[in-house]
């Protein structure tokens, strides 16, 4: 009996794993008590006159001086025309415009997602 268990053991020793070759490397970890590296946001500028004639973190340079800002002037009109509210509903654009076509294109693709969602195959 006990050469039967013998046998086994050696037989099962010369065999090769099965699924050996799909092992992957164990990761190393850098354990429980090594903290996290925090990552740092960046410097906010809470200097009132910088604020006013600099337009701060534009410049997409690593160093370097912040934009500082032009007159009003030197910039086009439609700069000051922009929409800076939230987006118009639907009843508020005129359907002659191309945004109303826009907008309503976006309303009905929501409309059709949320009715595929509701379907069962």
């Amino acid at each position: 009996m006990a050469a039967r268990g013998l046998l086994r053991a050696a037989a099962a020793a010369l065999r090769a794993p099965a699924r050996g070759y799909a092992k992957k490397p164990a990761a190393k970890s850098k354990g429980k008590g090594v903290p996290k590296e925090v990552l740092k946001g960046p410097e906010v500028c809470t200097d009132p006159t910088m604020l006013a004639t600099h337009a701060m973190g534009v410049n997409y340079f690593k160093e370097g001086p912040e934009v500082a800002l032009k007159p009003e002037s030197e910039y086009p009109d439609w700069l000051f025309k922009i929409h800076l509210g939230p987006p118009k509903k639907l009843e508020e654009l005129d359907p002659n415009s191309l945004e109303y076509w826009r907008r309503l294109r976006k309303y009905n693709t929501w409309q059709r997602n949320k009715l595929k969602k509701g379907k069962k195959m």
